[in-house]
């Protein structure tokens, strides 16, 4: 392969990421909310009610939660809420359009109390995850 045809692949490789790139930076929260999960680790449950769910990721002896709303778009009230027992919970709450979170928390092999709201619906777990 002569050394024109190397640069033509390399300008093409490069035009290729450079588009990319650009891609990911226009539009990040639509790129990442289709495609990556909101924590690392499995999914371990998925506990629906009436205006949202309570995702519920595990890695190592960490846990992790979000909010997400049945109608995402319009920022409503949400809030999420990790606790260990034994511990404090770690919470996030405030006016979102798709997600509250995510929480993480460092639990163990101890269980662990989910909440989570959106708008006037609520769910609230007991001690899971033992």
């Amino acid at each position: 392969m002569d050394s024109g045809a190397i640069r033509r692949r390399l300008a093409l490789g490069l035009a290729v990421l450079t588009a990319s790139g650009l891609l990911a930076v226009a539009a990040p929260g639509e790129a990442q909310a289709a495609t990556a999960a909101p924590c690392p680790g499995r999914k371990v449950r998925t506990l629906p009610f009436s205006t949202g769910t309570v995702l519920v990721y595990k890695r190592g002896g960490y846990v992790c939660a979000v909010t997400v709303t049945k109608k995402p778009g319009v920022k409503r009230k949400m809030s999420v809420s990790v606790q260990a027992r034994g511990n404090r919970p770690v919470v996030d709450q405030g006016k979102y359009a798709y997600l509250a979170g995510p929480v993480t928390v460092h639990a163990g092999r101890r269980c662990v109390w989910l909440k989570g709201t959106v708008g006037r619906g609520s769910y609230s777990s007991g001690w899971i995850l033992c």
